[in-house]
C-alpha cells in the first residue's frame, strides 16, 4: 500500500472443475490447457486497499486507477468483468483474503517482498517505486536523519514503515492505517513528514501544492499482482497479459494515462 512496498516506479480453453471448494470455473483463452477458477463467475474479482490514487480511487461511485487498468487488461482477457473489493490491507498482503476466496487477485499499489511472497503468489513486476518523504513545503526536512525527534507518519504495515523503523532513528512514528488519514496528518501539521511510495506521494502534491517531496530513497520496489499461493494457471495468464500490454502499448498508455509521462524504458 502503499508503500505497500519497501523498495521504487515502475503491470485459455475450456473451463473444468474449481479448484477450490466454492469456486467456479470461467473459460478464458491461452491458459496452456490448464482452467482458471474465479471466486465468482463471470467476475474477477479484486481486494484492494483504497484509496491509494493514483492506483486505486473513488471516482464518483466508481473505482479508478493504474491497478484497476491493469487488471482491467487481464479481465479482459479472461472475457469477464472486474469487480473490486476494498478490504483492510493486512488482509491483502497476509494471504487471508485470496485464501478465504475473498478475491482471485489483489492489485494494491503492493510491493514484493520476500515476507509476502510466503502467503501469496506474484505476478511479474508490472510497476517501479521507492520511498520518499512528504513534508509541507518550506519545512526544513531533507532527510531522515532531519526527523530526530520529530513525527513522522508511517502507514501500517507497509514497506513505508518497516523502512521508517530501520531507518529514521529517533523520529516518533506515527501509525496511521490508510495513506488518506497519513496525508491529513502532514498537512495539517498532526506530524512533522510523513513516508510513502513516491508514485502516490507525488500525486498528492499536484493538487496540495503547500505540500512538497523532499526526498526520495532508493529502495528498489516494484510492485506485484497476487494470487493465492499455488494458483499457477491465474498467475501465468496475469503474465502473459502484461506481457502482452508492454509489447502492443496497451501498458503505455494506461501508465501516461495517470501519471502523465511514459515509462522509462529501463523500469521495465
Amino acid at each position: 500500500m502503499f508503500a505497500r512496498s519497501a523498495l521504487p516506479p515502475v503491470i485459455a480453453v475450456a473451463a473444468v472443475s474449481a479448484l477450490l471448494a466454492g469456486c467456479t470455473s470461467t473459460k478464458s483463452s491461452g491458459s496452456g490447457g490448464k482452467d482458471i477458477s474465479l471466486v465468482n463467475s463471470g467476475k474477477l474479482t479484486t481486494c484492494t486497499h483504497l484509496p491509494y490514487p493514483p492506483f486505486q480511487s473513488k471516482q464518483g461511485k466508481k473505482i479508478v486507477g493504474f491497478d484497476v487498468d491493469m487488471v482491467d487488461l487481464v479481465a479482459s482477457a479472461l472475457h469477464v468483468k472486474q469487480e473490486i473489493v476494498d478490504t483492510p490491507f493486512e488482509g491483502i498482503q497476509s494471504g487471508e483474503d485470496l485464501n478465504t476466496n475473498q478475491c482471485d487477485v489483489a492489485a494494491a499499489g503492493m510491493t514484493i517482498t520476500d515476507v509476502r511472497e510466503k502467503n501469496l503468489d506474484f505476478s511479474a513486476p508490472y510497476f517501479e517505486a521507492t520511498q520518499a518523504l512528504l513534508t509541507v513545503k518550506g519545512k526544513p526536512f531533507k532527510s531522515l536523519a532531519d526527523l530526530k525527534g520529530k513525527k513522522l507518519a508511517v502507514q501500517q504495515g507497509t514497506t513505508g514503515e518497516a523502512y521508517a523503523q530501520k531507518h529514521a532513528k529517533g523520529a516518533k512514528l506515527v501509525q496511521f492505517e490508510d495513506l488518506a488519514l497519513l496525508l491529513t496528518a502532514v498537512k495539517t501539521g498532526q506530524t512533522d513528514a510523513g513516508i510513502n511510495d513516491n508514485g502516490v506521494l507525488y500525486d498528492y502534491v499536484k493538487d496540495n501544492p503547500d505540500t512538497a517531496v523532499a526526498a526520495e530513497f532508493d529502495t528498489g520496489e516494484q510492485y506485484g499482482i497476487a494470487v493465492r499461493t499455488g494458483n499457477d494457471a491465474l498467475r501465468k495468464k496475469i503474465n502473459a497479459v502484461l506481457k502482452d500490454a508492454r509489447a502492443d502499448g496497451s501498458y503505455d498508455r494506461v501508465y501516461k494515462k495517470w501519471f502523465g509521462t511514459a515509462p522509462k524504458t529501463d523500469a521495465r
